[in-house]
């Protein structure tokens, strides 16, 4: 959350950690090397209580600067004495310089030098967090960032820009308050702090300026000074401030907080060009007046900021909510009775999806697709009789006309496969053995189809179960359930797909002894296929007598006889001399009968067997497909599922604890969670009282 914060920001030596100290009450490290090298955040309250400080490290990079998860870790018990601070403060920003190194050894009595790692980095964006509560504490929260470098005597030079991009990372958050700590030591342009905080805050409406060390600013410069105060030069919208802190031999002799205000009330009473300033730009020296003025501005901010607060609080109470609901239901403390539940989820849901359902990729839905191609396979298989020999062979009869209608008009999609059989190639005597050894050559070609529907319809239950197992295990636990169920339930399917291709070759070879009581049915295609054949051998036929007597028209009483039909009067004629009495259209059935017509008989007879044959297969195939993989799935799967993952064992409850404990990802992530919306919600009852009061 953006929460209102000030920042100390100012050029190295500006007196930042002198003016911290006398804001705080506490003392800062001073020694040569260990100046303000990551920010500390100090969070002071008035309290009733004794005077306390805690110290914790607030990791948000990991050792090699990158980001990463935010951790609080406490450094070392609270502090009651004030003198122990500075010791705590030093330490607290070594374990910060050397992330590769367990902080609490910084703790030890070792020599300060020690511990350092080849990661140990000169500057950080790790945070050190001071809470110091008591009764002559101001209620005011600051963080005191590096100050500005402009070179390195190490040759570090990236140290430079990290700086400038810590404190800019602070100082661009508009419910930043920027306090700008300047020198009067140093000449003001020379001080690169202030052209920094003109990029984020052009207008200084969030900028408070701070002058230090005003004893130590050069003759002749007094009115620069004074003119900032009197906002003359370099206007501020909250203005700027003069401090006077003790001087560097002072503080080497243990000058006390309250000895030190007490000096600079008198330097500045006493001291001009500050004593002659009138009363109106008195209130802008003396550090009390600009800790009071400190206060207003952030209590100002926090208020105009409260409604803001609450709306981005109550979006992270909602998305931190949302993530421990997305997180897998926490372990049950009865796991047999969460394994028994999840299998009965799992058992009905895979039921109702085997039985069909209404989505497109259903399993009854993605079969109908094998299950027509393989109806248009077998039907492929029918032989490819052709009524006429092979000399006089044209183009083929193709399909008839009554299977056409029949087949919901299949058309060329399931015309016959195999090669043309014709007349003269039929063995002659025509025995039933031929019509077996036709039979027996389609059965043959029967097997693969079925082999590739099954293979299909297996591979779509493969894929839809462990769809099923996905959803319904993926999630519990660390993985081990879903295994142990996929194990169970793979070894469950295939037993079924054994019983299957048992049931098929006992079809496949029933089919093999030819045999029907549905006469009726057979008959009736064998006479419309006989039909089919001896019609279209007539019509193929190259003897013009047959078609020429079929045709024939006697000759008009005005018209000349032709010479076909001089010669048809001519066969009346002699039919009648001797006793027979005959007309024209009688002569055809005088004709010799056709050679063939056993053959064509055998042909019709086969043609007919294979429809009914054809679709007594095409149905019971995948009716028992569908009764022994599909549904039979369910059937025994509960009962293999129970005694898989040891339910009805005496180590159910030890079993089923392993199969739902989560992975330690998971357990942190919730723990982690949890603690953060407890803040939250505590968070929540503080701006709730503060909306109060």
């Amino acid at each position: 959350m953006d929460l209102p914060v000030i920042a100390v920001v100012g050029s190295q030596s500006a007196g930042k950690s002198s003016l911290i100290e006398s804001i705080s009450g506490i003392k800062l490290p001073r020694a040569s090397g260990t100046c303000t090298r990551c920010p500390t955040e100090c969070k002071l309250a008035r309290s009733d209580k004794p005077w306390m400080c805690t110290v914790k490290l607030q990791f948000t990079t990991d050792a090699q600067g990158r980001p990463c998860k935010v951790r609080n870790v406490p450094f070392g018990p609270p502090i009651s004495d004030k003198n122990e601070v500075e010791e705590r403060i030093r330490r607290a920003q070594r374990a910060i310089l050397n992330p590769s190194t367990d902080a609490k050894f910084f703790l030890g009595d070792g020599e300060m030098g020690d511990g350092e790692d080849e990661s140990a980095v000169s500057f950080s964006k790790n945070t050190i967090s001071l809470e110091i509560s008591g009764e002559d504490v101001a209620d005011l929260s600051f963080v005191d960032l590096p100050g500005l470098i402009v070179s390195t005597t190490n040759g570090a030079s990236g140290d430079i820009e990290l700086v400038r991009s810590l404190v800019s990372s602070y100082i661009k958050k508009p419910s930043c308050v920027i306090l700008l700590t300047v020198t009067c030591e140093t000449d003001f342009n020379n001080q690169g702090a202030h052209e920094l905080i003109k990029e984020f805050d052009p207008k200084g409406e969030r900028t408070v300026g701070v002058l230090t060390k005003p004893d130590l600013l050069q003759l002749g410069d007094e009115d620069f000074w004074i003119d900032l105060i009197r906002g003359k030069n370099v206007p501020l919208s909250n203005k700027w401030y003069c401090v006077k802190q003790p001087r560097p031999d002072e503080v080497k002799k243990g000058i006390t907080w309250h000895d030190a205000r007490a000096n600079e009330e008198t330097f500045f009473a006493t001291r001009d060009p500050w004593a002659s300033l009138p009363d109106e730009f008195q209130r802008q020296l003396r550090t009390a007046n600009l800790t009071d003025r400190l206060s207003g501005i952030l209590s100002d901010l926090i208020a105009a900021r409260l409604p803001r607060i609450a709306d981005e609080l109550y979006a992270l109470l909602q998305s931190t909510e949302t993530l421990l609901r997305d997180l897998p239901p926490p372990p049950s403390q009865d796991p047999v009775g969460e394994v028994l539940h999840a299998l009965t989820r799992f058992a009905r849901d895979l039921g109702q999806r085997l039985q069909g359902t209404p989505d497109a990729d259903g399993i009854l839905q993605r079969m109908q697709g094998p299950q027509e191609e393989f109806k248009r396979a077998v039907r492929a298989t029918a032989p490819n009789f052709q009524p006429s020999e092979r000399e006089q062979a044209c183009d083929g009869v193709g399909e008839p006309g009554f299977l056409v209608c029949e087949e919901g008009g299949a058309g060329d999609d399931s015309g016959m496969e195999g090669a043309a059989i014709y007349l003269d190639e039929l063995p002659g005597n025509y025995p039933f053995v031929v019509k077996q050894m036709y039979i027996k050559q389609f059965l043959e070609r029967w097997s693969v189809p079925t082999a590739m529907l099954f293979d299909e319809v297996y591979d779509i239950l493969r894929d839809e179960l462990e769809r099923v197992i996905d959803a319904h295990f993926a999630q519990m636990g660390r993985g081990v359930a879903k295994n142990h169920v996929s194990m169970i339930m793979l070894d469950h399917i295939d037993q079924c797909k054994s019983r299957t291709r048992t049931m098929l070759d006992w079809l496949l070879s029933v089919e093999r002894v030819p045999t029907t009581l549905n006469t009726h049915y057979y008959m009736d295609y064998r006479d419309k296929f006989l039909a089919f054949y001896r019609g279209s051998r007539a019509q193929n036929s190259r003897s013009d007598l047959a078609r020429d007597l079929q045709s024939y028209a006697p000759p008009g009483p005005d018209e000349d006889a032709s010479t076909f039909q001089d010669a048809v009067g001519r066969v009346v004629s002699g039919l009648s001399e001797m006793g027979i009495a005959a007309r024209a259209e009688d002569i055809p059935k005088m004709l010799p009968p056709d050679p063939m017509e056993s053959a064509i008989e055998i042909m019709a007879s086969v043609r007919a067997y294979f429809q009914v044959a054809y679709k007594r297969f095409a149905d019971m195939v995948p009716m028992a497909i569908d009764h022994e993989i599909v549904l039979g799935l369910e059937k025994g799967m509960e009962q293999a599922l129970r005694e898989g993952l040891m339910i009805t064992s005496a180590n159910a409850k030890e079993f089923c604890e392993s199969l739902i404990e989560e992975p330690a990802i998971v357990r942190n992530r919730r723990a982690d969670l949890q603690k953060k919306l407890e803040r939250l919600h505590a968070a929540s009852r503080e701006l709730r009282t503060m909306k109060i009061t």
